[in-house]
This record gives C-alpha cells, structure tokens and sequence, in this order.
C-alpha cells in the first residue's frame, strides 16, 4: 500500500470510529482547532516561527493593520501626525485600551515595544538606525524623534508578518529582545489560558471582555476584531491521519494547513470546506548557515543551485496538485512587482549533477559534515529535509538529516555552534510571499551579518543597497535597486528559492466569517 493510500485509509477509519477519543456534545461557545505544529516559543519578537505569530495574533494588538488592498490602517492608533521636517511622529492611542492585566495602555508602554521590536525585525533595524527617541508625550501620545525623514514608517509599523510590531506592557517590553518574554500579557481579543497550557498538547485563550473592537468591517490585521468564542482551543496533532479524522468526526473545528495526501479525504464530506489560505502564496526556501564549512564559502552555496529542481520540493508538499505550485526562479515572490528572473540562470538552466560536482571540489568542499534540520510534525515541511539529504548524497557531501518536531528545530537554528558542537548547516522554511516581497521585509536576503536572521549573512553591499530602497525617489528607482539584491544574492547565494506554493485550510461548514491572510486570524470566525 502506498504512503497517500495509507494514510487516507488511516483517516477515514479514525473518522469512522477508531479514534482514541470519545466524541463529545459540541459546545457553540467553543472553537476547537488544529495549529500547523507545537507551539514551543510564545514570544514573537524573539522568534519568526508562524505557529507564534499566529499565537500572537491571539493575544496581543498592533498600532496598525492591512486591509485587503494591503494598505495601512490604524488599529491601537486613533490618528497620526507628522512635523514639517518629517522627524517627528506623534501616535494617539484610542481612549480606552486596557491590558489582559485590566491595567491601561499607556504611550509609554508601546514606545517601549516598538525598541525591542526594532531590535530584532529586518524593517524594524533599517528604522531604529536613524531614531533618536522612542518616547511619549502624555498617556496617550506615543513620540518617535528621528534624525532624517522615513516615509515608510506606516508600513513599518503595519506590517503583518514575520516579526510584528506588536504592542506589550512596559514591564515585558523593556525584557533583554535575545531573551523570551516570561508572561503573555496583550490587548488582543483573547487571553492566553496560561495554567492550561501543555506544549505538544494543548493551549487554550479566552475571550478578553475588556477589549473594543474597532467599528470598521474587519479585513486582514485591520478594523473591528470581533471575538466571537468564548474560548478557542488549540489541540497539537502531529499525526495527520489523526487530525483528519478529528475534523470529519466534529471533534475539531478548524485544522490550519491540511496534509495534501487527504484533501481528497476531506473534500468529499459535506460537511467539511478545504480552501486555499493565502492567495498570494507562499515562498519556500532553502537556508544556509554562512557562519561554518562548507556554506562559509559562497562558491560552495552557489554551486547547488544548478542541482536543486523547485519542482521536486513543491510537488513533495502539494500532493502533485499542479494547480498548488509553480516554479518561481526570482528571490522575490512571482507574481509581486520585484519577482523576475533577472541573474537566475544558475536556477533556471538544465540539472546537472557532474558539473555539480565539479563546482563543489573547486569551490574547496573537502568533506565537511552537513547538517540539515527537518521537522516531521509539519507537513508543509517535512518532506524538504529527504529530498535535500537526498541530492546532496547523491552530490557526494557528508550529510546528517537531523528529523525532529519543528519547536526543536525553532530552538536549535537559533544556534550559531559548530555542527559538531549542536549547530547546523540548512535548514527549509517558507514565507507568505507578502512578509518577504520588498527589501524592507525580506530577512533572508539582507546581509546584517550577526544582527540579521539565522545563517547569518554578511553583505554590506546588499545593506546599502537596502537603504537605497528606503530613500528612493519612486517605484522604477526602487525595483532597479530590487534587482540588484536579486543579482547579488544569486551570486552570494545566501538561499535557495525552491519555488511557491499554496496551502490549503480546512474546516467544519457551520463555521464562516473567515479573513484573507497568511495567518489564521481568530477575529470575525463565527458559527453559523
């Protein structure tokens, strides 16, 4: 019996009664979902990881959204104003914001979180480069003094993914941004159930009655975020079969990203919608550690992008579905302004392994042990870890497939050791190609070196480059600048793109009120 076989049998006898569970009287009150991995790491500004960004969504709230247009909206803010020369910014907070705490929010409080966001988000270091003050005014009056203008400071402070500008209480804002916050106190439309929270279990939030929502329609981050649960229940399930069935018994609501061998399983219940999540997609992407051998050395890291086959790995996570993938040969999403093809030769030409080879031995590999990090409880990545360890072998590199729960993988990327002292050499991730489009956004190309994202990567070419963009006059200046990083980065080879995809989310049909996004927003989803 075949591996999609298997485990679409699996899940029609779990649904048919084979569960471990007893099914139990539904409670209207009640949302029960299925996150897309364990959630380990509860803070978002020390982590990228998208199962606690959508955590955060949860809890905590921004000064600013996106609409479905993708432009800026206030959220937290009432209003804004900005001086003549453009150096100061002065944000109102709307009347009224209180912490799960039931303490205020005060200006003070967010000023202190917009500095630790600063710290660790790619936008956000390009920002505090030219702050003199992260302040406040009064309790309501947040005040940001800058050197120079920043034209961009609304998308800075509204953007949606990644590492988010979320706002927390001073107490846990002022917490070392290296270093995980201790308490999981927001302003958000739920709290986080602290004492029910078993990690690779169960997390539970509560709907905070002392938040008021925003009177505009809620689209994307933006407008009101309307709580319609009393309580929402996340239940870790890393064996798909399992979650399947979960979700055709009516035992869960909600599974975030469906395993693409039983969407036909799951299209076939009435009682069930499968749909695409994000119609911009996602971006996947293989990462290099630039800090040790071999991919200290860029001819090594550029070597493999004449092996690597985009098809490969998207076929491995959309269950051969050609109307989920395309090959996507730009560092940029495709179908965003900055996605084509310019330098991307390398990418696009025939596969030729021998010639592979050979660029390997010149480019000074002499056997270095590879280390790849591969999570097995998130099907959107779990096949990526074989299929690289496979090419690679075949390459004739040392290779060691580490395969463990995405949460260890999360805490081991943050080392910087030596493979032979705990570190790593690749690991796989994908992005909502509208986190990682511009050059403000993408973390993975920049090269901030020891303050950039895990790998890394040193260029400061590329970082003059980046702040050309932010300072350039209009869209032909700024897609000429995006053009170069691509250039550059197929030649430094920091990644490896390995094309776009979409994933698919699943869920009961008396639920509705679903938002667009890469995130599963909790806000505006209702039964009935």
């Amino acid at each position: 019996m075949n591996r999609r076989r298997f485990i679409a049998t699996a899940a029609g006898l779990v649904a048919a009664g084979a569960a471990p569970w007893r099914a139990r009287a539904a409670d209207p009150r009640v949302l029960r979902f299925i996150p897309q991995a364990n959630l380990t790491s509860l803070d978002p500004i020390w982590t990228t990881a998208a199962v606690t960004l959508n955590h955060a969504c949860y809890v905590f709230d921004t000064l600013y959204g996106l609409d479905n247009a993708l432009n800026v909206r206030p959220q937290m803010a009432e209003s804004h104003e900005v001086s003549e020369d453009g150096r100061t910014w002065r944000i109102r907070l709307r009347p009224g914001l209180r912490w799960h705490d039931g303490e205020a929010v005060l200006a003070r409080d967010c000023a202190a979180s917009l500095d630790r966001w600063s710290r660790r988000d790619t936008f956000g270091q390009s920002l505090a480069r030219i702050v003199e003050e992260w302040g406040s005014e009064d309790d309501r009056t947040i005040r940001i003094r800058l050197q120079k203008p920043f034209p961009l400071m609304l998308q800075a402070l509204g953007k949606t993914a990644t590492i988010v500008p979320f706002m927390m209480p001073e107490r846990l804002a002022r917490t070392d941004p290296f270093k995980q916050v201790t308490e999981m106190v927001g302003s958000g439309p739920y709290r986080f159930l602290a004492n029910e929270y078993v990690s690779g279990s169960r997390m539970a939030y509560g709907r905070f009655d002392g938040y008021v929502p925003r009177d505009e329609a809620p689209e994307r981050t933006a407008g009101g975020k309307v709580a319609h649960f009393e309580r929402i229940e996340w239940h870790v399930m890393p064996d798909a079969a399992t979650a399947a069935g979960a979700l055709q018994s009516g035992e869960m609501d909600w599974w975030d990203q469906v395993h693409s061998d039983l969407v036909p399983v799951l299209a076939r219940n009435r009682n069930i919608r499968v749909a695409v999540n994000d119609p911009a997609g996602y971006i996947a992407t293989l990462r290099f550690n630039t800090l040790h051998a071999p991919f200290d050395k860029p001819a090594v890291r550029r070597a493999l992008l004449h092996a690597v086959r985009q098809e490969d790995y998207m076929r491995a996570v959309t269950g051969n579905d050609p109307k989920l993938f395309r090959d996507c040969h730009s560092v940029w999403p495709c179908g965003t302004p900055y996605g084509t093809e310019a330098g991307a030769e390398a990418l696009k030409g025939p596969r030729d392994l021998e010639r592979t080879r050979k660029m390997l031995a010149e480019a000074g590999y002499k056997g270095e042990k590879v280390v790849i990090l591969s999570p097995t409880d998130l099907p959107s990545m779990a096949p990526w870890g074989p299929v690289t360890a496979d090419l690679l072998m075949r390459l004739g590199m040392n290779v060691d497939l580490v395969e463990t729960d995405w949460g260890s993988v999360v805490q081991r990327r943050a080392s910087r050791a030596a493979v032979d002292q705990g570190g790593w050499s690749i690991f796989h991730t994908w992005w909502p190609s509208l986190s990682v489009h511009t050059p403000a956004v993408n973390p993975t190309l920049r090269g901030q070196g020891d303050k950039g994202w895990f790998g890394w990567y040193r260029n400061d070419e590329v970082e003059a480059l980046a702040d050309r963009w932010l300072e350039a006059a209009d869209d032909t200046g700024r897609a000429a600048i995006a053009e170069q990083i691509q250039r550059i980065s197929f030649q430094e080879a920091p990644i490896i793109p390995m094309g776009q995809f979409f994933m698919q989310t699943a869920y009961r049909t008396d639920l509705g009120g679903f938002l667009q996004g890469s995130a599963p927003y909790p806000w505006n989803v209702r039964r009935g």
